[in-house]
């Protein structure tokens, strides 16, 4: 709980602080942005762990708007499958591909509960799919700010979002079973995203897909530096590629990630 307070806490400190600083002066924070299109994206990763270690992941993310009375949201699904092989030798599963986690995610807006703080709530739940894994689930909570009329700047916003993900239970729950069980989540997870305008169709993109993790059980942080160029092919399709390095990695992820997405907005 003292998490869940935490997020609410950092609510009115952004928004003070925004005042105290005068952010507001160039930025301003606005009303969420919540498109009523339908997003479909595909994406693939890989991720060095280190030690000749790779992981490869296809993943399907999917957006579709919600709008329940005066409430406005967006719903976020993503499932993936994953292949890895270690030490550079033969992938563990002869090459094949196994099912990855799936996460749900929803957020939103209503018109009267708390307009003032311009935020969307909502929360993350995470099925563990494939041969491990842990239930999952927690509160986020996410700022826009977008340059006021006239500014002169080429940041197209920053969009900080902050969401606490608690594990309470875990799928093969057996040392046997699944030797490499993982600990149970407990992670604040931190994404400053900025983004930046290079041309009318296109932005990079910082902290946008892989943010910083605080692990509250052992009070370590995995912080990485991670970039995304964004380019809007035409109304519907966009692409992207990015790249994601480690710098401190007391609760360790990954070594370096590099990704790509094909998007379609229909």
């Amino acid at each position: 709980m003292r998490y869940i307070f935490f997020i609410l806490l950092s609510t009115l400190s952004i928004t003070a602080l925004a005042e105290e600083t005068g952010l507001n002066s160039r930025f301003k924070n606005t009303p969420q942005e919540l498109s009523s299109d339908k997003t479909l994206e595909f994406w693939g990763y890989q991720n060095y762990q280190g030690n000749s270690s790779y992981s490869d992941i296809l993943k399907i993310r999917y957006y579709n708007p919600l709008d329940i009375g005066s409430w406005q949201g967006r719903l976020r699904l993503d499932t993936s499958i994953v292949s890895s092989n270690a030490n550079g030798q033969e992938f563990n599963n002869s090459g094949q591909f196994s099912a990855g986690n799936t996460m749900l995610t929803i957020w939103g807006q209503d018109k009267d509960f708390l307009p003032n703080i311009n935020a969307t709530i909502g929360g993350r739940i995470i099925f563990p799919f494939g041969n491990n894994g842990q239930w999952a689930m927690g509160p986020q909570i996410r700022w826009l700010f977008k340059p006021t009329e006239g500014a002169d700047t080429l940041i197209s916003d920053f969009s900080p979002l902050l969401r606490y993900i608690y594990g309470f239970d875990t799928k093969n729950h057996s040392i046997n079973i699944n030797p490499n069980e993982p600990s149970l989540q407990r992670n604040l997870q931190i994404y400053p995203t900025v983004g930046l305008s290079l041309t009318p169709d296109t932005q990079i993109r910082f902290w946008d897909e892989n943010g910083m993790i605080f692990n509250t059980a052992s009070g370590s942080w995995f912080i990485p530096i991670d970039g995304m160029i964004v380019h809007r092919l035409s109304k519907n399709f966009s692409l992207a590629i990015g790249a994601s390095k480690q710098l401190v990695d007391t609760y360790k992820q990954y070594n370096w990630s590099t990704y790509g997405k094909i998007s379609y907005t229909f």
